[in-house]
């Protein structure tokens, strides 16, 4: 497990440099889950790192494999300076403990729910999760294990979150982007789904 968190804190930092800051949670029954923050430029980016130390089970499985099984880290790009981001730390290390604690598979298209705006008067208490393969490559790791993929965030409003239940993730995407919706942006309105 160590061993695998290494590498990925290793290919975090290859992709976005020195984290200026981590922070470190641990819920009861769940192992710790770390948050880095990276600035760059105009942009604070925060990853976790943990919840790949194991594979992600799949919820119907009668027994969790230990060793294959998908793997994942997240990742939140904001704009910085416009908001009190940096409160986004424990939402972000509750998600990444959604597969310890209530067994689920993380991946793209999926709705993580936090309950509660994401920092201090934010507009999103959920966030979608996107394809891997951008800012962070994949990580490969020996066989049998399944690569580690880093997963970015986007923010979805209430208004969004429902559309996107109703229409799906790739249509709420393609009207983000019709629509040149700034998803950095902490302080955007919801997008116009008339």
């Amino acid at each position: 497990m160590g061993e695998v968190l290494a590498l990925v804190e290793a290919r975090l930092r290859t992709a976005l440099g020195e984290p200026d800051a981590r922070a470190a949670v641990t819920f009861l029954g769940t192992d710790r889950i770390e948050v880095l923050r990276f600035v760059d430029g105009d942009l604070v980016r925060y990853a976790t790192l943990g919840m790949s130390a194991s594979p992600m089970a799949d919820p119907t499985a009668a027994l969790a494999d230990p060793v294959k099984g998908p793997r994942a880290e997240l990742v939140l790009t904001v704009r910085a300076g416009l908001a009190d981001t940096d409160k986004v730390l424990r939402p972000l290390a509750v998600l990444a403990a959604t597969p310890q604690v209530e067994g689920v598979v993380v991946a793209p298209g999926a709705s993580l729910d936090v309950g509660d705006p994401l920092w201090p008067g934010a507009g999103f208490s959920s966030v979608l999760v996107a394809e891997s393969g951008g800012l962070v490559g994949d990580l490969e790791l020996d066989a049998p294990l399944d690569p580690v993929r880093f997963l970015p965030l986007l923010p979805m409003t209430p208004n969004e979150a429902a559309w996107k239940r109703v229409h799906g993730a790739q249509a709420l995407e393609e009207r983000w982007l019709a629509r040149g919706t700034d998803l950095r942006d902490p302080l955007r309105a919801s997008v116009s789904l008339d």
